[in-house]
Order: C-alpha cells, then sequence, then structure tokens
C-alpha cells in the first residue's frame, strides 16, 4: 500500500505541496486503519493543511535521531527553535537575527558564541531540517552565508506546523532528566503486560528496527513474534506487501522487491556497497572456520583485528568502490563502516568489535561480469 509507505517516509504529508497524496491518504485511511490504530497503535491526524502519522518507535535505539545532526547542540537548537516558534501565526514572518538572539538569550548549558564556525554551521543545519520538514519556508535570502559572515539576514515564515512537531505528552517534561522518564508516559501502558499493548510494541520495533533480536527466554516480545509469526507475517503482507523472516536469534520485516524506502539497507550510498562486501566476507569467514561465532550467533573480533580484515577487504574488492574509499585513510573507512553497521544493529562497539547475526543475512557481490574499476568510472 504506497500512500502507507509514505506516511512512513515523511513527517508531514503538507496538501500545498502534494495535493492528490493528501486527498489520496483521506481517500484510503479507512482501508489501513486496522494496522495503524490496532497494531500499530498510532495516531493519524489528518488537518485541513497536513497530515501526520505519529510514530513512535516500539523501544529508543542508539542509532536513532535526526540523520543530518552530529550533536546534541543541534538538538538542543531544533527545541529552541520550536519554542521561538510557538508564538508565531501561521504566515507570520520572522528575521534569522530573530532566532539568534531568542537562542543566545534562552541557551542550555554552554554559552552560545555566534563567531564561533561550528556553532553557526550547527544552527544552518537546524534551519535547513525546519526547511525540510516544511516548518517554516524562506521568503527572502539564502542562509547558508551564515557560515562566512553573521550578519546575514534571512526572512523566513512560519508554516504553523512547529505546533505539531512534538507530540503531547500526559505527564510533566519538565521533571524528566532523562529519556527513560518521557518512555514512562508510554511505558506505563506497553509494560503493563496486557497483550494488546506487547502487541503494539512489537508491531513498532518490526516496523521501525532493523532487525529485533532474541534476547533469551524471558524475552517477551519475541516470544510474541514466535507464537503469533502467521498473524504478524499476514498483517505486513497485506498493508506493505512485506515478508517476515524469523530465525533462531533475529526477526526481521523484509521490503518488497523493489521497495526503495529511505533509510533502509542496502542503499544506493557508496559505504552501503562496502559494508555488502564486508557481510560477505565475515559470512564466508564463518564459514570456512576462520571466525567463530558464539551460541547467540555473535562474534567478537580486536579493533586491531577488524582494521585488518578491512584492510584486506580493500585490497580484494576497493577498486569499484567510489573515490572517496578508493582513496581515503583506513582510520576513516574502518570509522564509516562501524557508523554506518551500528545505524543498523549490525555491531556494537567497546573493548572489542561485537559483529551481530544480521550481518549473515544480507550480503553482497559484483556482478558475475564484473570487469573492476570504480563506480565513478575510474
Amino acid at each position: 500500500m504506497e500512500v502507507l509507505k509514505k506516511l512512513l517516509e515523511n513527517y508531514f504529508i503538507v496538501k500545498e505541496k502534494d495535493k492528490n497524496l493528501y486527498y489520496e491518504i483521506k481517500d484510503k485511511y479507512k482501508s489501513f486503519k486496522p494496522f495503524i490504530r490496532d497494531k500499530l497503535g498510532y495516531d493519524l491526524f489528518i488537518r485541513g493543511d497536513f497530515i501526520k502519522l505519529e510514530k513512535i518507535p516500539g523501544r529508543p535505539e542508539s542509532w536513532m535521531g535526526i540523520d543530518d545532526f552530529d550533536n546534541i547542540r543541534e538538538y538542543i537548537f531544533l527545541m529552541l527553535l520550536l519554542i521561538f516558534l510557538e508564538d508565531k501565526n501561521k504566515e507570520e514572518q520572522f528575521l534569522l537575527s530573530h532566532v539568534t538572539e531568542f537562542i543566545a538569550a534562552n541557551s542550555v548549558g554552554e554559552k552560545v558564541d555566534w563567531t564561533d564556525y561550528q556553532t553557526r554551521r550547527s544552527l544552518i543545519k537546524v534551519m535547513k531540517f525546519a526547511l525540510n520538514q516544511n516548518i517554516i519556508l524562506i521568503n527572502d535570502g539564502e542562509e547558508n552565508e551564515f557560515t562566512r559572515d553573521t550578519s546575514t539576514e534571512v526572512l523566513y515564515e512560519s508554516t504553523g506546523l512547529s505546533r505539531y512537531m512534538v507530540r503531547s505528552f500526559s505527564i510533566d517534561i519538565m521533571k524528566c532528566t532523562s529519556y527513560r522518564d518521557l518512555e514512562e508516559d508510554y511505558g506505563e501502558f506497553l509494560d503493563s503486560g496486557r497483550g494488546f499493548l506487547r502487541k503494539n510494541r512489537v508491531y513498532r520495533r518490526l516496523l521501525l528496527s532493523p532487525v529485533v533480536y532474541n534476547e533469551g527466554a524471558e524475552d517477551e516480545d519475541y516470544l510474541y513474534i514466535k507464537n503469533y509469526r502467521n498473524i504478524i507475517e499476514g498483517d505486513f503482507r497485506k498493508y506493505l506487501n512485506w515478508s517476515l523472516h524469523v530465525h533462531r536469534n533475529g526477526a526481521i520485516a523484509v521490503l518488497a522487491e523493489g521497495d526503495r524506502l529511505k533509510g533502509t539497507f542496502p542503499s544506493s550510498a557508496g559505504i552501503s556497497d562496502i559494508v555488502l562486501h564486508l557481510n560477505k566476507k565475515i559470512f564466508n569467514a564463518v564459514k570456512e572456520g576462520k571466525l567463530n561465532r558464539k551460541i547467540n550467533d555473535l562474534i567478537s573480533m580486536t579493533h586491531e583485528a577488524f582494521n585488518e580484515f578491512v584492510k584486506d577487504l580493500k585490497k580484494e574488492m576497493g577498486n569499484g568502490w567510489s573515490k572517496e574509499y578508493r582513496e581515503c585513510s583506513l582510520d576513516k573507512l574502518v570509522h564509516d563502516i562501524l557508523e554506518y553497521m551500528k545505524s543498523f544493529c549490525m555491531v556494537k562497539v567497546d573493548d572489542n568489535i561485537n559483529i551481530y547475526p544480521l550481518v549473515g543475512k544480507v550480503i553482497g557481490d559484483y556482478p558475475s561480469n564484473y570487469a573492476g574499476g570504480g563506480h565513478d568510472g575510474k
């Protein structure tokens, strides 16, 4: 069901930007309402000018967040921007300097220094994110100039959507000191042991996480998946045309052939190809007895051994990689590989590199007629 996939990919469906999709979702909502409301426990907000599916994860994960953001400061800036927009009516204009003054006056933690390049760059990332999410519009100017010149002005306009960016909580979030406190807003229900609420959590995890691992005999979510496997698979197939693969140590909702959703693996990104090659090398090494799996299918390698593994991979497969990764240092290559794999629950890094079973599930190689050469034709 393509409209449901559009809802999963987008924070807002804005009527003015895509009128056909807006009305298509309104017309077809009843056909996927049981999946959204009963199975996932989500709310769909249909307003006169936008539609929003309130997507809440079944479990917060370290890899979740905004892809474009690199540090906590950017999240703080976004929250301050949303507070700033609270007082703005729809179509009300404001200047970039109004935002910088508000953030500086309400800074959290360290003092905001707009003469610092990285601080200005963080704000530009936040403003671009707000533009992409249709929270604000540009009426005049170009914010990139702000990274070079602090006196740069840009004229923005509030769309009114900022008030719907953050979901409503039933608790006083000012008393929260960590994300665990926010979980309690829903945790009271999700952990109550009532079947239909556990069901919501399991469906959400399968929908939004790359994989749901089996965490042992007491893992009630995994028991639910095993016990209701056929029903869950039927639902994912009916509403998304996805299949459900359940293994001893992990369950995955697998996209249909041709589905290209944002943030999925594999993708067209150069690092995605490299990880596919690495996964195959690890898969073959296990098969040949060069790497040993623990009883839970985890593989543990030292950082030094992993670096050597990647170094060998580059020698064997690197000719076809993008120029960026053909020519970069080993340190950067290993860093980018690990960050990418962490975002898809393939590894966890501590004193060792801990490789998870999903690595053996998704592997890739060059086509059999591949004759060498890079992606950029060099």
